[in-house]
């Protein structure tokens, strides 16, 4: 063997070894050659050990016919991102996404790679959460229209539309800011309407991997190359109930995929099944996203879009209903007063000015955590001020066009809703101009509804 060749064999050894995936190599029989320590790790096993045996020689729960590389050995086909759920030699549960592939020289098979990701850890996290929102749902309280407040048009609209759905079993698709209040939303449609009393259960597609959200959705059963273990998904726990499917733009597109046969046809299939389990179960799903963008830019399927929106909702983020702040602050206020034991009497009207000018990029939630923190700080039956506030929105300074005010003339001739209807005008004009006439890109950057630009546009009669 040439210089160059062992160097190039020792670079590639030490590369192997040092990646934190696992990887396996076996021969054409299905005997190991290479086992690296990331592997080790993940099995449990000393890779000396490994080396010139089979895996059924010493994983239990693994023999000839569930081993993937021997599959991959006998027909020549790769399997891409496998679940797999087995055994480790100190009998501990090990969860791994395995990649195997077979080596072909001259049309022959002569070996099969596996590399392992472990997602034990992972997987675990996952599960511990959702038996905390699990504890969470039996215990708290469950929101209902009565905790829903507004006087603002587009919101009082999209209540009466949530009352009529309520009514129904078709999908939802909810659509609204990050801390708009799509969940209340959400629950106030199942727990008004025909399945209240069955259950409800949210996933937030965001915060779980999409390689563990398929099995934890359709449940998983004991089947080829898989190891897994019998488990029931959550849609068959929420069977006759609600399924809130939290942030479904995080969802990757081939989920969506199932997800619309399952609301196409009524079943589900759990992984490792052949069979299909028929189920009713009603969908709610949230955006935090234009619709438009998202379809655009690959991250949501047109065809799922068009599913799950039968019934759409959109939720206006707060800077559009800013005449409900003082409603929302008094309720808030209220709220924070009985779980902190407090009586705060209110807000002073310089700070709930500054309330009225701020954007509140982060929504009600943001206004509630504002709020909840300037009461930690707040001594019994006083009024909110700037000392109880810590700067994020007493400290905010209106910039551009407010900077103008200064050197305004006001004679008697002023017409202040002429003036305000003005500068709205020109900034819409300006902003379209910049946007080359679209809609979805302006509206993004007024950080206003594709509706709410619309209904301006015609409005002002701007072409």
């Amino acid at each position: 063997m040439s210089t160059d060749l062992v160097n190039v064999e020792k670079i590639l050894g030490c590369l192997l070894d040092n990646l934190d995936e696992g990887i396996q190599i076996v021969d054409s029989t299905g005997k190991t050659i290479y086992y690296n320590e990331a592997m080790g790790k993940i099995e449990g096993i000393n890779p000396k050990v490994v080396l010139g045996k089979k895996v059924s020689d010493y994983l239990e729960d693994i023999n000839e016919d569930s081993s993937t590389l021997m599959n991959v050995l006998k027909t020549g086909k790769k399997i891409v991102d496998l679940i797999q759920y087995y055994s480790n030699e100190y009998k501990k549960k090990v969860t791994t996404i395995n990649t195997t592939v077979p080596v072909i020289l001259d049309g022959k098979k002569i070996a099969a790679i596996e590399i392992a990701k472990d997602m034990t850890r992972l997987k675990e996290l996952t599960e511990s959460i959702c038996k905390l929102q699990g504890t969470d749902r039996n215990v708290r309280t469950n929101f209902t229209f009565n905790d829903i407040c507004g006087n603002n048009y587009a919101v009082k609209s999209a209540i009466e539309k949530a009352k009529k759905a309520s009514l129904s079993n078709s999908s939802v698709l909810i659509y609204g800011e990050t801390g708009s209040g799509k969940e209340l939303f959400a629950q106030s449609i199942h727990y008004n309407g025909l399945r209240k009393d069955k259950p409800f259960i949210p996933i937030n597609c965001a915060a779980i991997p999409a390689a563990l959200l398929e099995g934890m959705l359709f449940g998983t059963e004991k089947g080829s190359f898989t190891g897994a273990e019998n488990k029931k998904g959550l849609f068959e726990a929420a069977n006759h109930g609600t399924i809130l499917l939290d942030e479904v733009n995080s969802m990757e597109p081939y989920l969506q995929s199932k997800l619309l046969r399952v609301l196409q046809d009524g079943c589900i299939r759990p992984i490792g099944s052949n069979k299909t389990m028929d189920i009713d179960v009603r969908i709610i799903a949230t955006l935090n996203e234009e619709t438009e963008k998202l379809i655009e830019s690959g991250k949501l399927r047109k065809d799922f879009y068009y599913r799950l929106s039968v019934i759409r909702i959109n939720i206006p983020p707060l800077r559009e209903r800013k005449e409900d702040i003082p409603m929302l602050v008094k309720k808030i206020i209220d709220k924070y007063n009985n779980i902190l034991g407090k009586n705060i009497k209110g807000i002073d009207d310089e700070i709930m000015k500054k309330f009225l000018d701020y954007n509140w990029p982060g929504n009600i939630r943001e206004l509630n955590n504002v709020i909840e923190s300037s009461i930690n700080m707040s001594d019994d039956n006083s009024t909110l001020t700037y000392q109880h506030f810590d700067g994020r929105i007493i400290n905010k300074t209106s910039g551009g066009i407010y900077k103008s005010i200064n050197n305004m003339i006001i004679d008697e001739d002023f017409n202040l809703e002429r003036y305000i209807i003005g500068i709205e005008k020109s900034i819409i004009d300006k902003a379209l101009k910049k946007n080359d006439y679209n809609i979805s890109k302006t509206s993004r950057q007024l950080n206003i509804s594709r509706q709410n630009l619309q209904h301006k546009i015609k409005k002002y009669n701007l072409k």
